[in-house]
């Protein structure tokens, strides 16, 4: 199938070896999902990259799954075209306005799900997300076109709940009709979700493929929870994907314990000067504090709230290990203080309301600042 059934916003390494990768396996396996188009809205260049390269890239699959090396490499040709937003909007819209699109895919960080006060209705874009997403559903159902599944991929509790209140909001602000708003709460499908991959940039000492500037190094590793809704069509049917009633206890398993410990380590790693997590976690001193962080800390919290989270937060520290993996500390401090909002305050909140005290290390993960980090 080479229509674009999919507008994606982000075109990071992250989507490009998760939700990118899964479409490309999907789709050689006869389900017939559909082509991709990506829309940049910072200045990484990705828009450009992937046109040079007529959208194809490469992921490569490393580490150890089950106690047995994995290196594999796979090349994804689903990306039909990236657009970037500032420049094509009027090219955007018009895609929104497509017969073919089924599903909105999104990852704009923890940063992204929030409102601009100055968006202006007639903004061309606007300046939010929420807003950008706002107006190119009211196209559609100005077209007169069917509601779309919109599967938001940050690192959110229920995000897609989440990303409807604020585009409602914006709606409101905005005096839409009330025909839209229940267009985009009844026809279109909002999907909860929670991610779980590590994804990191070509390591220093990886050859392969040169000339694919796009090239990104994922775990074997990989879920997808989905809130299982009717969906408006194909969608991945693969093993790392999982329909459930419920995405709230693997985003608690997981935004506590993995992110949350990343976020965390840069407060003992940093100082010491250290690249990348694998180097940190070489470090005795370092590695002891994360795991009292872990099993003194995090782990107590979600007892009997998720499954085994004292296994889970094991496995954590394996993954996060796997020599394979060049994951900068530069890259898990981006949007620090949105994630340290997310990832560690209610964990420190809840561990003083459960236990009665301050959790000590995590108060010291929390007070820790990255700008600071090498001055």
């Amino acid at each position: 199938m080479s229509e674009e059934t999919i507008l994606q916003f982000g075109g990071g390494r992250f989507l490009r070896a998760f939700t990118d990768l899964f479409v490309q396996q999907a789709n050689e396996a006869g389900q017939e999902i559909g082509q991709v188009v990506v829309l940049q809205s910072t200045d990484s260049g990705y828009a450009e990259k992937l046109n040079a390269q007529q959208g194809r890239f490469h992921v490569a699959v490393r580490g150890i799954d089950r106690g047995e090396r994995v290196d594999t490499i796979q090349e994804v040709t689903c990306v039909q075209r990236a657009l970037i937003i500032q420049r094509q909007w009027e090219e955007i819209v018009a895609l929104a306005c497509s017969p073919h699109l089924r599903f909105v895919i999104s990852n704009t960080t923890e940063a992204g799900l929030t409102l601009a006060a100055d968006d202006a209705r007639d903004a061309r874009p606007p300046a939010s997300f929420p807003a950008r997403l706002l107006t190119l559903l009211r196209a559609r159902f100005e077209a007169g076109l069917r509601g779309v599944a919109i599967i938001p991929c940050e690192l959110r509790e229920r995000n897609a709940d989440l990303l409807l209140s604020l585009v409602l909001s914006q709606a409101k602000a905005w005096q839409e009709r009330e025909a839209l708003l229940r267009w985009l709460q009844e026809e279109c499908v909002w999907i909860n979700t929670l991610v779980d991959r590590i994804v990191t940039d070509r390591p220093p000492n990886y050859t392969l493929f040169p000339e694919d500037l796009l090239l990104a190094v994922a775990e074997p590793y990989a879920l997808w929870a989905l809130e299982n809704k009717p969906l408006p069509g194909p969608f991945p049917d693969l093993p790392p994907i999982l329909r459930v009633p419920n995405v709230e206890p693997y985003f608690l398993r997981k935004v506590r314990i993995l992110n949350g410990a990343h976020t965390a380590l840069l407060s003992q790693a940093m100082p010491r000067g250290y690249q990348t997590v694998q180097e940190a976690l070489a470090d005795s001193e370092v590695l002891t504090w994360l795991k009292r962080l872990l099993f003194e800390e995090i782990v107590p919290t979600l007892e009997g709230r998720v499954e085994d989270p004292k296994t889970f937060a094991e496995q954590v520290l394996e993954r996060f290990a796997n020599p394979f993996l060049h994951h900068r500390l530069t890259d898990i401090a981006k949007n620090h203080r949105q994630k340290v909002q997310v990832r560690l305050l209610p964990t420190y909140e809840e561990y003083k309301a459960r236990f009665g005290k301050t959790p000590p290390l995590l108060e010291q993960a929390i007070a820790f600042h990255p700008e600071g980090a090498f001055s």
